[in-house]
């Protein structure tokens, strides 16, 4: 199903209900394997029996996850709330087919992430309306990975995605490349691997995609699967811009090291098509990141 113009506000339930049997298929074809506990980050190595089972990528997007698992709100101890003026922007992917960019950007939208790819064998069909489009009419715009951890290495997802739009030029209207890294949509939440091996193989993405690139990603997760996947990890905090995920009125409790957001996805359908989105700062700071200042 594609959505154009405006956003599906029942989209969360539809991918519930696929869940329900892609859950079941996958536990019949998902296998287990056991990752070292002494990788490092610099040599993670590709999970030992990796599988390749991605039946629906064009149902996986940033926070296509989320809902089912932390619902829309949340208890938030010890909440960060903004720092500064906010800027709206977007998230897109194939969901969502030919975007209505001019309407987005009548609406206030400033910036949009649009998927780039997923695992090593997807790319978005509609990346080029949606990349290109909201460049067009004024958009600072940035592409992003889903990341599948258990069907190949870090450093192979991020020379796919850079070789299918996942790159970078100082134009002052591209943003840094992303890594979308949330709940399996197909079996184990951690995608069976341990907190250290989980660790390794986000370090052997953003490692590969500076190289490429020269930008170190934005991180996109939620507090829980980080805190439950990574063992709350602190090892990106000074790197990689955070995008965080939390559908409530705050952003909430930030995993560790971050004392701050860059990017707050709060809500999955609103005012523009996608997801609602936050960039924490007046547009020249946006600006400026774009231009890695």
């Amino acid at each position: 199903m594609k959505v154009t113009g405006t956003p599906f506000r029942h989209r969360s339930a539809f991918r519930r209900s696929l869940a329900v049997a892609g859950g079941a298929l996958a536990g019949l074809t998902a296998l287990a394997f056991a990752v070292p506990g002494t990788a490092t980050a610099a040599t993670a190595p590709a999970p030992a029996a990796a599988h390749s089972h991605i039946s629906h990528p064009q149902l996986d997007w940033m926070g296509s996850t989320v809902a089912a698992h932390e619902g829309a709100a949340q208890a938030a101890p010890g909440t960060v709330g903004p720092l500064v003026a906010q800027t709206p922007g977007m998230d897109v992917s194939a969901y969502q087919g030919s975007v209505n960019w001019a309407g987005a950007w009548a609406n206030g939208g400033k910036f949009a992430y649009i998927k780039a790819t997923e695992a090593t064998t997807y790319t978005n069909p509609d990346f080029a309306q949606q990349y290109n489009g909201s460049y067009n009419v004024g958009m600072i715009r940035g592409a992003y990975h889903f990341a599948t951890p258990d069907t190949s290495s870090g450093a192979a997802q991020a020379d796919y995605f850079v070789a299918h739009g996942g790159g970078w030029s100082a134009d002052g209207k591209t943003l840094p490349p992303m890594l979308d890294i949330e709940y399996n949509p197909y079996g184990a939440e951690c995608y069976g691997l341990s907190a250290s091996g989980m660790v390794g193989w986000i370090s052997s993405f953003v490692n590969e995609v500076h190289a490429k690139t020269t930008r170190w990603p934005t991180i996109y997760s939620t507090t829980d699967w980080w805190t439950t996947c990574t063992g709350n990890s602190s090892a990106f905090s000074t790197n990689d811009p955070l995008f965080i995920a939390r559908y409530s009125s705050s952003a909430g409790t930030l995993p560790a090291g971050w004392g701050f957001y860059t990017f707050w996805q709060y809500a999955d359908s609103g005012t523009f098509p996608g997801d609602q989105d936050y960039f924490n700062g007046a547009l020249d700071r946006l600006q400026a990141l774009a231009l890695n200042q």
